[in-house]
């Protein structure tokens, strides 16, 4: 009970105060030797409840030890002025994209005059036919085909 005790006291008396986020939260540090190497411990006391998702990003790489030194007052409130450039640069780049999307539709429908699937006639066009006397017809079966193609399948021939 009395180690408890004297870890729990040791615990309290021993820490030093990296820095505060802008959510409440508090970060300590304290040095403690540990089989004859002295480590650094590193935690954050939650302010109210706790919710691992509200510690920033800075500070993670902090506790993470990704970075030696606790990020300084300044240096929090210019990342938190880029993040909100950040932000607002997104919407204004999703509003542009929104207003250039409603210009191209617009432009498309006026100019096709229809809106729906794809132009049949001008893809089948795009590929070149088995002869060069061959037309694109459609078969019986709605499906477009070539004039080689009906002969084959009339005469039961293999293509």
């Amino acid at each position: 009970m009395s180690k408890l005790f004297a870890r729990i006291a040791g615990f309290f008396s021993n820490r030093t105060f990296a820095g505060a986020d802008k959510a409440g939260n508090r970060y300590f540090t304290k040095k403690e030797e540990i089989d004859g190497i002295l480590k650094e411990k590193r935690w954050v006391e939650f302010k109210g409840e706790q919710d691992p998702t509200s510690v920033p990003v800075e500070w993670i790489c902090w506790l993470n030890r990704q970075r030696k030194r606790a990020p300084t007052p300044e240096e929090i409130m210019e990342l938190e002025s880029r993040r909100e450039r950040v932000r607002l640069n997104v919407a204004l780049l999703k509003k542009e994209e929104e207003e250039r999307k409603a210009r191209e539709g617009s432009k498309k429908a006026v100019r096709s005059g229809k809106v729906g699937g794809p132009d049949l006639k001008s893809f089948i066009r795009q590929f070149p036919s088995a002869s060069e006397g061959d037309k694109v017809e459609q078969a019986s079966d709605g499906r477009w085909v070539t004039q080689t193609v009906l002969w084959h399948k009339q005469n039961n021939a293999e293509i």
